[in-house]
């Protein structure tokens, strides 16, 4: 009777750990939110479509119910609406900024260290070198570019024109377009960030080919704008030979009506080439870098990590956050995505063809015709966009230009 009892009594105990295992197996999965601020409003589409992979792929594997929140500011309202949510203690659990401002964001307190991470061991080494300050790598890099002047190659073969190499090679170009009915620059200046990057590549290619301890000095208070007055060659013979309602035109309708023949070059990221080669699917598009004046040297493509993905350290769901900033490089679904964006590949496991006008880029950056992005203060860089406005319409001049930016310069360090 014993010995039975003791079989009875093995087989309930038996039957209660299947009832428990299935009962586990079933249960229904924990649902987490996972908010992420991106300043990729022009992508929204893709990264959308890459969030709700990784929903799947959280549920299938982890058997967690993640709901992405996914938040595009614009651009120009981007860097204002990260700062308040982050010192409102509102701080999204992942957030994107540009590689120059990494180090700022850390000693503030705002990045999680990621030089553990599994998605490090895929980078390129020249991509972890531009996101590696005092040792760590504190961000996920997602784009890299090589870029200056895009422009529609179809119409310089025509005319028989060559990517200039100086700023009066820059000149007859325009002169020769202009002869020909063609408007020589796209202007679409609605937002800072735009008309800013004039400032970008000229001060860029002036600092990398013949002042290259000028960033130095500016930040110890021994430098001065004055010394980088030839910029203004370039800008002034782009707006004086650019489209009309510069002010109207915001990046994307610049891109769209770039793409549609309004103009023939535009001073632009190879980022526009989404929306470029949508709105065109035949255009043949090129990219070349902008002289600043006659010295070859100083014509150089900018070459950069710029934009990054961060994980904030106080997220309440920071190991989510850590498989979301993991799946940006992940090894199945990260080649679609970036190709997709048309973002550089920055790692060993992109396996996607580059588009022409990447490949022009980067036979600059083989010839050692690039630099790296300089590092400015964000309100130096805003600043800069802002003015370039105020000189476009008039109301301010190359002097109060240069006085203002020494101003800001100085004010940003201290």
């Amino acid at each position: 009777m014993k010995k039975m009892l003791s079989v009875i009594l093995v087989i309930a105990m038996v039957m209660v750990g299947c009832s428990n295992k299935e009962s586990s197996s079933s249960a229904d999965p924990e649902e987490i939110e996972l908010n992420i601020m991106m300043s990729f409003p022009q992508f929204m589409d893709q990264w959308e479509t890459y969030a709700d992979q990784f929903e799947k792929k959280m549920l299938d594997e982890e058997n967690l119910k993640v709901k992405v929140n996914l938040e595009m500011p614009s651009s120009d309202q981007y860097e204002s609406i990260l700062q308040a949510r982050l010192s409102g203690n509102d701080a999204p659990d992942l957030f994107t900024l540009h590689s120059n401002n990494i180090s700022t964001y850390n000693k503030a307190g705002h990045l999680t260290d990621l030089s553990n991470e599994p998605f490090t061991e895929k980078l390129f080494e020249n991509v972890k070198k531009t996101i590696t300050h005092d040792g760590k790598i504190l961000v996920v890099p997602i784009e890299s570019q090589a870029w200056g002047v895009l422009y529609n190659k179809k119409i310089f073969n025509e005319l028989n024109l060559k990517a200039p190499e100086t700023l009066d090679e820059l000149e007859k170009i325009t002169e020769t377009l202009k002869q020909n009915g063609y408007s020589p620059f796209l202007l679409a200046y609605q937002e800072q960030w735009v008309p800013q990057l004039m400032t970008a590549l000229t001060l860029g290619g002036k600092v990398s080919g013949e002042v290259p301890d000028w960033v130095e000095r500016m930040y110890t208070g021994d430098g001065s704008y004055e010394e980088m007055r030839d910029i203004f060659g370039p800008i002034d013979l782009i707006m004086k030979n650019g489209t009309d309602r510069a002010m109207e035109l915001g990046s994307e309708l610049g891109a769209a009506d770039f793409a549609n023949g309004k103009a023939v070059m535009f001073v632009q990221g190879t980022w526009a080439s989404g929306t470029i080669m949508q709105t065109n699917p035949d255009m043949e598009l090129g990219v070349f870098p902008l002289p600043i004046n006659n010295n070859k040297a100083d014509t150089l493509v900018n070459l950069s990590t710029s934009t990054t993905l961060a994980v904030h350290p106080d997220s309440k769901v920071k190991d989510v956050a850590l498989k979301f900033a993991n799946y940006v490089l992940d090894d199945n679904d990260s080649s679609t995505l970036f190709e997709s964006t048309r973002f550089n590949p920055i790692a060993t496991i992109h396996n996607y063809e580059t588009d022409p006008w990447v490949t022009d880029a980067y036979q600059y950056v083989e010839e050692g015709r690039s630099y790296q992005d300089l590092v400015l203060p964000q309100a130096v860089t805003e600043e800069q966009g802002k003015l370039l406005q105020e000189y476009y319409v008039g109301s301010v001049t190359k002097d109060e230009f240069i006085k203002r930016m020494d101003e800001v310069f100085a004010g940003a360090v201290k």
